[in-house]
């Protein structure tokens, strides 16, 4: 898969609630938001599938072939959401904030205090 972003993200947001954690088994979903930017296909576009969760905002494009997180036109198409895991260039954007923190895991908090490791533990 291989797409390119035309534009600037206008936001970045981390969001914490139930459906972002649910479908990046985290604790919590990192995406980019663009109401300008246009997003261009260089292969794999037939791979991408949608998932839109019934009577809710939320949805999510994937890869068919290993289930990588990836961009989507949301709402009536004109608001670009891309997972920022899914970028292969470094990000200058800073997150713009946290959401839904009233449904973040219940683990979060204790998280900074986890060792930090460059690999797998020996």
């Amino acid at each position: 898969m291989r797409y390119e972003v035309i534009g600037d993200f206008e936001r970045f947001y981390l969001c914490h609630c139930q459906h972002c954690r649910k479908d990046t088994g985290s604790a919590h979903a990192a995406n980019l938001f663009s109401s300008q930017a246009t997003l261009k296909w260089r292969c794999g576009e037939e791979r991408v599938r949608f998932f839109n969760l019934p009577s809710t905002r939320h949805g999510r494009a994937f890869c068919s072939t290993c289930g990588s997180a990836l961009p989507s036109l949301q709402g009536d198409g004109t608001l670009l959401v891309v997972p920022a895991g899914s970028l292969d260039t470094a990000l200058p954007n800073t997150p713009d904030a946290h959401l839904f923190m009233a449904s973040r895991a219940d683990w979060e908090d204790r998280i900074d205090g986890a060792p930090r490791l460059d690999a797998y533990p020996a």
